[in-house]
C-alpha cells in the first residue's frame, strides 16, 4: 500500500502507516502550522524539526517533502491512502484541497479526514460554518470552517469522491471534529 500524509506535522500517521507494512509513505507539510503554534502558544518552531527527529530515532523511510497540499498535482504518484488530518478547516479552499487529494488518489483507494465540524444543533445541516479569527481557540485565526456530514458529504461528490461513508462525529476538548472516509 502507498500513503501520502497531507499536513503531516510531526508525521505520526506518516510513521504509524510505514509500522502498519505500508509500502511507500510520503508526508508533506508546508510547514505553515509554524505560524499558529506561535500565535497560540508563542512557541517559536523552525519547519519540520518534530519529524526529523522522530524519522532519526525510528531510522524511517518516510519521505518528507516540504510542499504545500495544492502542489500535489505536480506529483506523478498517486496513492492508495491518504490522510487529510486537522487541516481541512485551515485552507481557504477545501473544495479545491479535496479535489486535488482526488487527483492523487487511486481508483478504489481513499481519503480518511478529519476536520473541525459544527455543533449537534448543525451537524445534519448541509450548510457550512465560517468561523471569525480567534472564535474557535483564542489565538488562533487560522480555523475558517466547520463541517457537517452533508456539508463534507457534498464537497467530496463535487470533487470527485464516489462514495462517502462512515462519518463519526466526535468531540475533543470541547471542539467538535468530524472524521470521514472518502473513497475514489
Amino acid at each position: 500500500m502507498s500513503v501520502l500524509d497531507v499536513g503531516c506535522f510531526d508525521g505520526f500517521y506518516a510513521f504509524l502507516a510505514e509500522r502498519r507494512a505500508a509500502e511507500h509513505v510520503v508526508a508533506i507539510d508546508n510547514e505553515q502550522y509554524r505560524l499558529w503554534v506561535a500565535s497560540r502558544w508563542g512557541v517559536e518552531l523552525r519547519g519540520g524539526e518534530g519529524f526529523r527527529a522522530v524519522h532519526r530515532l525510528l531510522r524511517s523511510a518516510v519521505e518528507y517533502r516540504r510542499m504545500d497540499a495544492f502542489a500535489l498535482d505536480g506529483l506523478e504518484e498517486r496513492f492508495d491512502l491518504v490522510y487529510c488530518f486537522g487541516i481541512l478547516h485551515r485552507v481557504e479552499n477545501p473544495l479545491g484541497l479535496l479535489r486535488v487529494l482526488r487527483g492523487r488518489t487511486v481508483s478504489g483507494g481513499m481519503v480518511l479526514v478529519e476536520t473541525y465540524g459544527v455543533g449537534p444543533e448543525a451537524r445534519n445541516d448541509p450548510a457550512i460554518g465560517i468561523s471569525e479569527p480567534r472564535e474557535v481557540y483564542a489565538r488562533d485565526e487560522f480555523v475558517y470552517w466547520g463541517f457537517g456530514d452533508p456539508g463534507l458529504q457534498r464537497l467530496a461528490q463535487i470533487a470527485g469522491f464516489s462514495r462517502v461513508e462512515s462519518f463519526i462525529d466526535v468531540e475533543i476538548d470541547g471542539h467538535p471534529r468530524i472524521i470521514g472516509r472518502l473513497v475514489a
